[in-house]
């Protein structure tokens, strides 16, 4: 049933390249109730609230220092100027869409500010010349400078096609030119960690009609691979492994998306470009073979990738964990953004519908409804202390996010010399060229709550119209008459239009149940719900009896009902399940069995969550009530932790779930990081007091992938008359891994409890299970 979204669709051996030329954002014009209303708040919200963050996080005060050729006082982690890159593109793009005189006077401003920072040579990159003056280009793999770059790259084209300056663009042409005179056959080798400069040079290379950017672009993908870190870094060949950096083997013999999520993304996506281009047969078919493993094993059903929060990627086929999801915003968007652009390689409307469902679900749910608070990661459940925030140390989402919600238009049409292709659906209007021929058009549509499209020519024209027919719809009618797509998933209308013509497409969106290949265990005897590209979840907001024990059953029926107050108006999902109310089991060995009851189930669309109280969130539904989880009374306490970052997760200490080894990459992780070397703590706390004589503890251990380490000591304190008091113990403290570390101690009445850990000298922690044993009434 995945193949109602588009994913693990058969892709031909060896297709054609049909080369579909996107239309530009600038020729789209956007009018609908879905699409519009979040781009004038990204404008008037998102934007300036980036840039306000930017400036209070020090992005564009490091410009500065540069600028003065000052060597102290730069702010943040290396890769700062990306983020200021990314939100300046935004802005570029909002232009377009709708001029703002105040948003283009900050955007020249920082331009100006950046383009005075730039070296007499072309180089830009803050950090380096601020903090490192002398060390350009020798780190690679770790530092960023290409990365940055190619958002630079991008962000200028962005400009100069919204507003026909060439400020922004001059300052990208110099910087390119130094990589070019830098890098490439005959000079120095080496490619960017992060990949990200091959998407921005392709494009740089379209706004000037200068090739050698698309040729540095091709010699960075095609000599990747060849494990130049291990000679950057001094590794040696037998202990080399560059899966993360996507440097394990070249392209062509890449077997499956590896390492970081959003790196191999947007390499793939870069890779995409050359292919498009050039004759690269052994690309073309990795490309394939990597897209055709992703969507069948490694892709979440709501388009996002990236199970892993340790390496922020990939692990293994069929590893989709829910609670401790990663998915990455970023890693949607690079989804979506290499899916683009195999469905324009080839013509075919799969690619289309994986991106649109990247986009609709993974993408948006990173982005809240009044534009100021974004999520770093995705999980598909929480038990409610998952929250997006107003930004990250490490910002990269927030302007990711922006960049496609302002560009929207951009993804949405596509021509041919011979016909003019719809790939996305959204109400307004667009005007594009198709061979010699100027083509118009008018859609009226309120997609993605229903599923008519009409198009109104507003031009005569004799090009054939494509309309792309997602997987998920069944039986598409176009002007009352029942139609089938061909092969390649879509409609094509021959006839020439005159003025005034119209086409209505039916794509008739219904409610659906959706399984997964029940080699993904985490949804074995699950269910999630669909309808048209939307994935829904439940919320606890919604099921006012909580979320645990309650199941749907497989056929049940599903009606929609329109909530005009939730995040601009949704269409939810009702349907009839069942509940069977079960505490969390630490009492005898054997209870009395409840039956289940009939309960109406409410579920919203999965990007729409964390919008109003906190609480549970699910998109797998049990399709039977499951047993109760393992616990006791820490079920019921408050957790907190001394720090927390966006991936950490308090309270996966508490979720029950036995963890497979120290490095267990499916567990839900309340980690330190990036604190180092310092003590931190977690606690329970509860409303009553609590008699405990002891508690283990399953220590979070990366080694060989990340910065987390079994700690350097450990102790354990209760809340006595409002102080944090150690308790008194019976057994040494343990930090070992991969296994349970039990402590027991003199019975103690408390309402608090806490780990106080010390970590080690350079190095983080975290924990993957706390429990807690409380004294029983025989004791």
């Amino acid at each position: 049933m995945l193949l109602a979204f588009g994913i693990g669709a058969m892709i031909a051996t060896a297709p054609a390249h049909l080369n579909l030329t996107p239309v530009p954002f600038t020729q789209v014009r956007i009018s609908d109730t879905f699409w519009a209303p979040r781009q004038e708040t990204n404008r008037k919200v998102t934007l300036r609230h980036s840039l306000e963050m930017l400036v209070k996080a020090g992005n564009f005060k490091n410009f500065e220092l540069a600028a003065e050729g000052t060597r102290t006082g730069y702010s943040g982690p290396v890769f700062m100027d990306s983020d200021a890159y990314k939100s300046l593109e935004a802005v570029a793009y909002s232009l377009a869409v709708t001029p703002d005189p105040e948003l283009e006077k900050e955007l020249d401003k920082w331009i100006a500010v950046i383009g005075r920072a730039q070296r007499p040579n072309g180089y830009l990159n803050s950090h380096y010349e601020v903090n490192e003056p002398d060390r350009t280009f020798t780190n690679l793999r770790d530092n960023h400078e290409l990365y940055c770059a190619g958002h630079l790259f991008e962000a200028a084209v962005a400009h100069f096609r919204a507003t026909g300056k060439r400020t922004f663009l001059n300052i990208a042409i110099k910087l390119a030119d130094h990589i070019d005179a830098t890098f490439g056959p005959g000079k120095r080798m080496g490619y960017p960690g992060h990949p990200e400069i091959e998407l921005g040079l392709v494009k740089l290379a379209d706004a000037t009609g200068d090739q050698k950017y698309f040729a540095l672009a091709k010699f960075f993908i095609e000599n990747r691979g060849k494990h130049f870190y291990a000679e950057e870094h001094k590794t040696e060949a037998n202990e080399y492994d560059g899966t993360y950096w996507q440097d394990r083997v070249p392209i062509k013999d890449l077997e499956v998306m590896e390492g970081h999520a959003v790196r191999c993304g947007y390499l793939l996506a870069g890779a995409t470009d050359i292919a498009a281009r050039t004759a690269e047969p052994e690309i073309e078919t990795a490309l394939r073979r990597v897209w055709r493993n992703t969507t069948r094993k490694r892709q979440y059903v709501t388009g996002g990738i990236g199970p892993s929060g340790s390496n922020e990627g990939f692990t293994e086929d069929f590893d989709l964990p829910n609670e401790s999801a990663y998915q990455e915003t970023c890693a949607s968007v690079a989804m979506a953004l290499w899916s683009f652009r195999m469905g324009l390689l080839y013509g075919d409307s799969r690619y289309i519908d994986n991106m649109e469902s990247s986009l609709y679900n993974g993408m948006l749910a990173g982005y809240s409804w009044d534009g100021t608070r974004f999520f770093y990661v995705n999980p598909l459940a929480s038990n409610g202390g998952h929250h997006r925030t107003e930004w990250f140390s490490c910002a990269c989402c927030p302007p990711n996010a922006s960049r496609m919600v302002a560009s929207i238009g951009g993804y949405a049409y596509a021509t041919t010399p011979d016909a003019f292709v719809v790939n996305l659906y959204m109400a307004g209007s667009v005007a594009a060229k198709v061979g010699s021929e100027d083509v118009a058009f008018d859609v009226a549509t309120n997609y993605p709550w229903d599923g008519t499209v009409t198009l109104k020519a507003t031009k005569a024209t004799s090009k054939a119209v494509w309309l792309r027919i997602p997987a998920w719809s069944t039986a598409p009618t176009i002007d009352g008459k029942a139609t089938k797509p061909g092969t390649d998933g879509y409609v094509k209308i021959q006839r020439g239009l005159k003025a005034g013509d119209t086409i209505t497409l039916d794509l008739h969106m219904t409610p659906r149940q959706v399984e997964s290949d029940p080699r993904v265990k985490t949804n074995l005897g699950r269910l999630a719900l669909a309808r048209g590209p939307l994935v829904y979840c439940l919320e606890k907001v919604d099921n006012k009896e909580g979320l645990a024990g309650v199941a749907v059953p497989a056929g049940a029926k599903v009606e929609t009902t329109w909530d005009k107050d939730l995040v601009g108006g949704v269409v939810a999902l009702t349907t009839q399940g069942v509940v069977r109310k079960c505490q969390a089991w630490s009492g005898g060995l054997y209870a009395g069995l409840q039956a289940p009851t009939p309960v109406k189930v409410r579920a919203v669309p999965y990007y729409a969550w964390d919008h109003r109280a906190a609480g549970e969130m699910e998109v797998w539904i049990p399709t039977q009530p499951e047993p109760p989880i393992v616990g006791g009374i820490e079920l019921k306490a408050e957790v907190a932790m001394s720090f927390v970052n966006w991936n950490s997760q308090p309270d996966g200490v508490r979720d029950g779930r036995e963890p497979k080894s120290s490095n267990d990459k499916g567990a839900l992780t309340a980690h330190w990081w990036s604190h180092k070397g310092t003590q931190e703590w977690v606690s329970y706390t509860w409303g009553q007091a609590q008699k405990i004589k002891g508690c283990k503890v399953y220590w979070f251990d990366d080694t060989g992938g990340g910065e987390c380490r079994v700690p350097a000591s450990w102790h354990v304190e209760a809340l006595q008359n409002g102080k944090w008091v150690p308790v008194k113990t019976t057994q040494n403290y343990l930090t070992s891994k991969d296994s349970w570390n039990t402590v027991r101690f003199l019975p103690v009445t408390t309402t608090g409890l806490r780990l106080v850990v010390q970590m080690q000298k350079d190095y983080a922690a975290g924990v993957l299970q706390w429990r807690v044993e409380p004294v029983e009434d025989e004791d």
